[in-house]
């Protein structure tokens, strides 16, 4: 049952942190700050992607839809998608996700509603309720799971990334910015409406080394972290970007390859601006996910 109810909140949590931006890259975010200016039908990559991470986190809001797909090497194959509205700064969401590993299951694809507000993550658990004293949602106190991961590693699987969880679509531009090869592929289409498209890549240490989870290792952690992700065999991550004519990015792509296939992240950005109106779910239908993984835990020990 622990593995279940891991698994099943780890997923989810890694989803929405894709959808969050989990590689945001701090060091991009200050290179934009600086750098370009709006306006003009001729201006560089950079300048434009500059341009639309300004407007983009200023905007702290939109409708979203994602789609991850992971190949069938790896341990959790298969699809999740998710769509509802997002907000940034503070960091707001509340979605709709579905979940199809490869192979199928019998009912179809798993389908769960997600909450976040005031740094927690409350998840929908649906027919796991059972192990919940019949509530129906979890809630992570993403403080507190951060805590109490250090030291068990039960915690460190349902939990992991969460220091990372707290980006938006503007550092995901800022990481767009700190690639070397950033260029500009010409026009096109994003549901029906007329979007440049942006392409660029960065190396597994440029595209990892700023998320909290690495900063806060050892410089030993680290170098034992980045041979191991070289030993996997993934060497870089791909991101393609268009941005409508209102300098706001449409649709953001992700593709990491590794030597099980590639992990691809779409996600499709709508309605900047929107109100994001999300409101934490029933306290008398909310049980404490690590509270009921410690309970787990002492009862099998």
């Amino acid at each position: 049952m622990q593995k279940g109810i891991a698994r099943r909140t780890g997923v989810s949590l890694m989803a929405v942190a894709v959808l969050a931006g989990a590689a945001g890259c701090q060091q991009g975010a200050k290179r934009a700050a600086g750098d370009g200016s709006g306006g003009g039908a001729e201006r560089a990559p950079i300048q434009a992607l500059t341009v639309a991470y300004k407007k983009t986190a200023a905007a702290k809001s939109a409708k979203v839809t994602m789609s991850m797909s992971m190949p069938a090497g790896l341990p959790d194959g298969g699809e999740t998608k998710m769509s509802g509205v997002m907000g940034w700064d503070p960091m707001v969401m509340d979605v709709t996700m579905s979940e199809s590993p490869l192979g199928g299951r019998a009912g179809g694809a798993e389908t769960s509603h997600m909450v976040w507000l005031d740094n927690t993550v409350y998840v929908d658990m649906g027919k796991r309720t059972e192990a919940f004293d019949g509530k129906r949602w979890g809630k992570f106190d993403l403080r507190a799971a951060a805590a109490e991961s250090a030291d068990n590693a039960l915690m460190r699987q349902v939990t992991a990334g969460l220091d990372d969880m707290n980006q938006d679509p503007s550092q995901q531009l800022a990481m767009l910015l700190g690639s070397p090869d950033v260029k500009h592929l010409g026009s096109g289409e994003v549901d029906g409406e007329r979007a440049e498209h942006y392409q660029g890549s960065l190396g597994v240490e440029a595209g990892l080394g700023s998320l909290k989870s690495v900063t806060n290792l050892t410089a030993e952690q680290r170098e034992k972290l980045f041979a191991n992700i070289k030993k996997s065999g993934v060497k870089s991550y791909d991101y393609d970007v268009w941005v409508n004519g209102q300098d706001y990015p449409v649709k953001m792509d992700v593709d990491i390859k590794t030597p099980q296939g590639t992990i691809k992240t779409s996600t499709r950005y709508s309605d900047y601006g929107a109100k994001a109106a999300v409101q934490a779910p029933p306290a008398d239908d909310t049980a404490d996910v690590l509270k009921v993984l410690r309970d787990l835990m002492a009862q099998r020990d």
